[in-house]
């Protein structure tokens, strides 16, 4: 289990690479593994930096080792505000609880989507299979692989011939370095026992049609976190690329409705 004190440790924090979109009250975003701030909320920034100053940051490009909280402590200081809330995906969701806890002076808010609290069985065994495809150089079975877990089954089906290969070409060629780090992360990450103890208006978001993470898991974190509220999208994991609107407009009224 993390540790559940907001007292922390020094901890050598990773170099990130960050950009700053718009003015206005802050909002950081904490992207997914294998994903990036663009890929992860690309449709989302121009609308969040119509009136907040949101700071994107990239994880590290490379596969040096990560650890939660050196990168929970990297996202919050690169803000480029005292105080925000954090939009979170994914991997970015346990990033985003363990800021809140770490550094309850600065973070105000959250929403965390298709997030896990911890990795299952089923999502260990997936980012082993992730793992051993980049380390064997093998992208075009690593963009498989993610072209398997990343839509709902309706959404993939429904795709013509072209843009599945158009979709494969683009993953195998752009995966950005560092997501075989990341992935390891995903496998060691454990903030159930910090749940209880976040204390600021929080939106979970679930993708009711997740192939990667379990539905289950974003439900636990909406039920460990006193006072969350919770909402669905009908879409898999990837769930930006099947429905922004909803995604969108999610995110813009938790904000406004709690003046972030």
């Amino acid at each position: 289990m993390t540790n559940t004190s907001p007292q922390h440790a020094t901890l050598e924090t990773p170099a990130l690479s960050t950009k700053v979109f718009g003015s206005g009250p802050g909002i950081v975003l904490a992207h997914g593994a294998g994903g990036g701030i663009e890929a992860n909320f690309g449709s989302l920034i121009p609308l969040l930096a119509d009136g907040h100053t949101v700071t994107g940051s990239d994880y590290p490009a490379d596969d040096t080792h990560l650890e939660l909280d050196a990168l929970a402590d990297a996202l919050v200081a690169e803000a480029a505000t005292e105080r925000f809330a954090i939009v979170a995906f994914s991997l970015g969701t346990a990033v985003a609880v363990r800021a809140a806890i770490r550094h309850p002076d600065r973070v105000n808010g959250l929403v965390l989507a298709a997030g896990t609290a911890y990795a299952d069985n089923r999502l260990r065994v997936a980012l082993d299979l992730w793992g051993r495809t980049l380390a064997a150089g093998d992208r075009e079975a690593f963009a498989r692989v993610v072209f398997s877990l990343a839509f709902s089954t309706g959404f993939a089906n429904g795709m013509p011939p072209e843009a599945v290969a158009g979709f494969l070409e683009e993953v195998a060629g752009t995966a950005p370095g560092g997501t075989s780090a990341q992935a390891d992360l995903v496998g060691r990450i454990d903030t159930r026992g910090d749940l209880a103890y976040i204390a600021v208006p929080t939106l979970v978001v679930s993708a009711s049609e997740d192939q990667l993470v379990d539905p289950a898991s974003h439900r636990y974190l909406a039920e460990q976190i006193q006072g969350a509220e919770y909402a669905e999208i009908q879409a898999g994991h990837v769930f930006m690329a099947e429905r922004p609107d909803t995604w969108h407009e999610l995110v813009l009224d938790f904000l406004q409705r709690h003046r972030l």
